[in-house]
């Protein structure tokens, strides 16, 4: 989600609201990352003066490395995208994970 705190470039608002229908109709799960979200964490927690967006990648890196280390570990409670996707996912259209 494009932040003005980030980038101040005009078009990434049309971008990320063009982008929806096409993720809507061709991805079983999505998620959506708060760019200004991620700098108050570089800001706040990680006491970042400026930045980056390698700073910003690397936060968004860690957290889908959590949600998909079931995947890539051996374990009882282990599972698949398919199944997250199940237990997760009321609907098929609102797969937006927040």
């Amino acid at each position: 989600v494009p932040s003005p705190k980030v980038s101040d470039t005009v078009v990434e608002p049309y971008n990320a609201t063009l982008s929806v229908h096409q993720l809507v109709e061709n991805s079983d799960q999505t998620f959506c990352i708060d760019n200004e979200a991620l700098y108050d964490i570089c800001f706040r927690t990680l006491k970042l003066t400026t930045p980056t967006y390698g700073d910003l990648n690397h936060l968004v890196s860690i957290v889908m490395s959590g949600i998909t280390t079931c995947l890539r570990f051996p374990g009882q409670l282990n599972s698949d995208l398919r199944k997250l996707a199940v237990n997760m996912v009321p609907f098929p259209r609102l797969h937006f994970f927040m």
